[in-house]
């Protein structure tokens, strides 16, 4: 079962324009509450180790734990829906306060009340 910070390796397909596309890790960020669910479709933050400094991107250094080989981030900026069958592989967990600082520019970039 996924676990929502999980770190994880999808083929997000063909982009169109600046989408992120192709094969990448990418941060699990649905809500455990439904993730326990099993539900088919799962929403994912794809990772980049291409670091712009964006504003809307949240960096993360390479540990054990998160399954991360170099510093890479978190473009909050391209969160979509998935297919659950997309994920092949879980790496790792980024970890509650990694997960709570995309979380929180999720929430800026959707205009969610904190």
């Amino acid at each position: 079962m996924l676990t929502s910070g999980d770190v994880v390796d999808l083929d997000l397909g063909m982009p169109a324009g600046q989408e992120a596309g192709f094969r990448h890790p990418a941060v699990v960020v649905t809500a455990q509450r439904v993730l326990g669910a099993e539900p088919s479709v799962v929403q994912v933050v794809p990772l980049t180790s291409v670091l712009r400094r964006f504003a809307s991107e949240v960096e993360l250094d390479p540990d054990p734990g998160n399954g991360l080989v170099r510093k890479s981030a978190a473009q909050c900026q391209h969160i979509r829906a998935v297919a659950a069958s997309r994920i092949d592989n879980t790496r790792g967990n980024v970890g509650r306060s990694a997960l709570l600082q995309i979380r929180e520019v999720l929430g800026l970039i959707l205009d969610v009340p904190g």
